[in-house]
């Protein structure tokens, strides 16, 4: 993968790439030494158990998050398919439109895809089993992960934590540990609430795997606070993860933004479409010579996508807008729906930098500069919503623990939150 693809990728913020680089790469290291540093200005050995918590928390977590999901749909899917139904048709085709629906795309792909179109007839006989298929799914992908980040994971680690504790307490008797949670295993035989999932699944079944992670999140959110060792942990709990769920999948989007029209007001570079755009040389060339086409604004783009399968911006809209075609052919999957406003969103963008590039008088050095300054927004956007999550949020959630417990102690560690403080 090329330099070029790689910041396209980490700048897509609807994928999971910028999430992994922040989660793995930055956010992680960051938080497990801020741990041991906060915990060690009292405890070194209190410093260790936390370290080791984090760690354990950190990446056993972020491997459920981002694996997770997907693991459980292809399982999910493979089950689903011994039944004659296929997943990947999109419920939004149940409401009939101009261009596209079941009854629209059964009569319009019956010759070009026979088989994709057996699966729209499977599922236009059988509507509400296949509503309650997709919502069932909705369910497993997110319960599932959930339920092991949430509840399993948190549980295993405190319990190893009251294991390590004990085993050295045995080995040096003269260290006082009246003030640690020796008895956590007794917390967790406490009953907590249930993470109620009802209502969500059938709203949510067109959601894609970012969104899914988001929902996700906010169950971690209940479960994490639920499992929590005392008072003071669960609103530790409540604030960190509220805060995470913001900064990975609301201010990455406004910061980009924010920093792409900056930009255009201060150098009077449109950077409005992809690197991987700015970096096409065909496309430029393209341009240059008139011959880029682009859906017309009296056009239906799925017309357009339909007649021009091979077109560069066909390709554009397999890439960065959803659309999908049948694997190794130039006709697209009528099982899967079309966002046209979307694809048309594409098409103004890429027209505006086509018409922004011509005026400048050479295409291909205001594409050059137009991919440096994206490139460099892209990772600003990534440093700064890394540093919120690996050290802003951490440093504010270390300030609230020493305002409600009074230590720099994680409170989890701590036997008597009240006790402590008083």
């Amino acid at each position: 993968m090329s330099l070029v693809n790689i910041i396209s990728a980490v700048g897509n913020n609807s994928s999971v790439y910028p999430l992994i680089v922040r989660d793995c790469g930055i956010e992680g290291p960051a938080k497990i030494a801020l741990t041991y540093q906060q915990n060690a200005r009292e405890s070194k050995e209190m410093a260790r158990h936390a370290t080791r918590e984090r760690f354990i928390d950190e990446y056993g977590t972020s491997a459920v998050w981002l694996g997770g999901i997907p693991l459980v749909e292809v399982i999910y899917d493979k089950i689903v398919k011994k039944t004659g139904y296929n997943t990947a048709v999109n419920p939004k085709l149940f409401n009939e439109a101009e261009k596209q629906g079941l009854e629209y795309n059964i009569k319009k792909f019956a010759d070009k895809a026979p088989d994709a179109v057996q699966d729209l007839i499977k599922v236009k006989n059988n509507k509400k089993a296949f509503e309650r298929i997709l919502s069932g799914k909705f369910l497993a992908a997110t319960a599932i992960p959930t339920v092991l980040m949430g509840v399993v994971l948190p549980k295993l680690n405190f319990k190893l934590t009251d294991k390590k504790m004990k085993e050295m307490k045995e080995k040096q008797g003269k260290i006082d540990y009246s003030l640690l949670n020796l008895s956590a295993a007794e917390n967790f035989a406490k009953p907590k609430e249930n993470i109620s999932f009802k209502g969500i699944a059938s709203v949510l079944a067109n959601t894609n795997q970012v969104q899914k992670m988001a929902v996700t999140d906010g169950g971690l959110t209940v479960g994490r606070v639920g499992t929590a060792r005392n008072r003071n942990e669960k609103i530790e709990m409540g604030f960190k993860m509220g805060a995470m769920i913001v900064v990975n999948f609301v201010t990455p989007k406004y910061i980009q933004r924010g920093l792409d029209s900056f930009s255009k007001k201060l150098l009077g570079i449109n950077v409005n479409v992809d690197p991987v755009v700015l970096n096409d040389k065909k496309f430029l060339k393209d341009i240059k010579e008139d011959t880029l086409l682009l859906p017309k604004q009296t056009e239906s783009v799925i017309d357009f996508i339909d007649n021009n399968p091979e077109a560069k911006f066909t390709k554009y809209a397999q890439k960065f807008s959803g659309v999908k075609f049948i694997k190794g052919t130039n006709i697209r999957d009528p099982r899967a729906y079309v966002d046209e406003k979307k694809v048309r969103g594409l098409a103004d963008s890429i027209a505006d930098f086509a018409s922004s590039a011509k005026a400048s008088g050479n295409i291909e050095k205001y594409a050059k500069k137009a991919l440096c300054v994206k490139s460099a927004n892209i990772i600003a956007n990534l440093g700064i919503s890394s540093l919120l999550l690996a050290v802003g949020i951490p440093k504010a959630q270390f300030l609230l623990r020493k305002i409600i417990s009074g230590t720099d102690i994680d409170p989890g560690l701590i036997k008597n939150p009240e006790e402590k403080q008083a």
